[in-house]
């Protein structure tokens, strides 16, 4: 299949990894920021045949990960109230709040459904008309434009029963705030090549200079990765901090121009807090005051729920490249994608649920 087999030959990436072993002279850590990345290295075994000195680590790149746990809070206050159908995707109904999850809140009574898109959770409001429907929007910059498109054609056709909980999140403020963090061990970035299909690459380009770190986005599949971490060490080797984009088939320097404008007219941007990391400035959306009537935290009067972390999951730490899964002592025994301690092991992203799944059982 054309676009996918070629990135899969086997021939080719036994190459890069030959070329990427003898083009690290010198220690360098790298921090893949998406969670489909981390899935695909460890699917593949591509953290197993690296050359000495070359270290991956896991960045915040799951959606469902960093979503903080006072927007699951709010989302069950909400689903609560009788008049609701809350909805959202698979994952995010398993991500355990303070009281539960809202699949454990289903059990006990209330409408939560599992959608594919939001506009499935708009036709449901349209189908509905006496009831609440509420969307929960997650995400980076790639599920934004679905879910700010939802909002504008409420707000076009007056649907007044739709509304979303929003916690969106950006990715370069993520980047910076790891960079500039005490102790901060990343060298450079494998960005997300999904995300850049939206945004672009050029947007990484101030996080680059600077922090002066090579940032390159790339694909999923193996060959991708390679030539993506092939690219970077070579950056890092010639000292040259850029952005070079190695996702060519799919991404453009400002990627895509429509999407970009229907995210910028329905949301703006905001400070966000990260689950595990804290408040992050200018890091997320949320909506502009002229769709305040389809905020379902001002519809609800939810927005002072404020709960705090549980100490035992150090999936913050996770996030942040500072440990690995197996680093963490629930990890495999209290933590198991059958009875999650934290979003890193519920999200089919997330890195200690890619550690798990494939047999990772000790730091490496």
């Amino acid at each position: 299949m054309k676009y996918l087999d070629e990135f899969r030959d086997p021939v080719l990436a036994r190459s890069l990894v030959e070329r990427l072993r003898r083009a690290v002279t010198r220690p360098w850590t790298i921090m893949e920021i998406c969670g489909g990345q981390t899935h695909s290295i460890l699917r593949h075994g591509i953290d197993q045949v690296l050359p000495p000195g070359l270290e991956l680590v896991h960045g915040p790149g799951c959606p469902v990960c960093v979503t903080p746990l006072e927007t699951i809070d709010r989302a069950l206050a909400v689903a609560a109230r009788p008049e609701v159908i809350l909805t959202s995707f698979g994952d995010m109904l398993r991500v355990p709040g303070s009281r539960g999850s809202l699949l454990e809140a289903r059990s006990r009574g209330a409408d939560v459904r599992m959608v594919y898109s939001p506009l499935e959770a708009l036709a449901l409001a349209r189908a509905n008309p006496e009831r609440e429907v509420v969307f929960l929007a997650v995400g980076f910059e790639t599920t934004a434009p679905g879910n700010a498109m939802a909002v504008h054609a409420a707000a076009a056709s007056r649907l007044t029963n739709y509304s979303q909980i929003v916690s969106h999140v950006l990715v370069p403020p993520a980047m910076a705030a790891i960079l500039e963090a005490p102790g901060n061990r990343v060298n450079a970035f494998l960005a997300a090549g999904h995300v850049c299909t939206v945004t672009g690459w050029r947007m990484y380009e101030p996080v680059a200079a600077k922090h002066r770190v090579p940032i390159v986005p790339t694909g999923f599949e193996p060959v991708d990765i390679l030539e993506g971490l092939l690219q970077t060490v070579e950056l890092l080797e010639s000292g040259q901090p850029r952005v070079v984009n190695r996702y060519g088939r799919a991404v453009l320097p400002d990627g895509n121009p429509a999407a970009r404008a229907v995210v910028d007219q329905v949301y703006e941007v905001c400070d966000r807090k990260w689950r595990g990391i804290g408040v992050i400035p200018a890091s997320g959306l949320r909506l502009r005051e002229a769709y305040a009537a389809w905020d379902a935290e001002r519809k609800f009067a939810v927005t002072d729920i404020e709960p705090a972390e549980p100490e035992q999951c150090v999936a913050g730490l996770i996030l942040q490249g500072r440990l690995k899964p197996a680093d963490c002592p629930a990890f495999g025994r209290e933590c198991t994608p059958q009875s999650p301690l934290g979003a890193t092991m519920v999200s089919s992203e997330g890195a200690c649920a890619a550690w798990y799944r494939y047999g990772r059982r000790s730091p490496q």
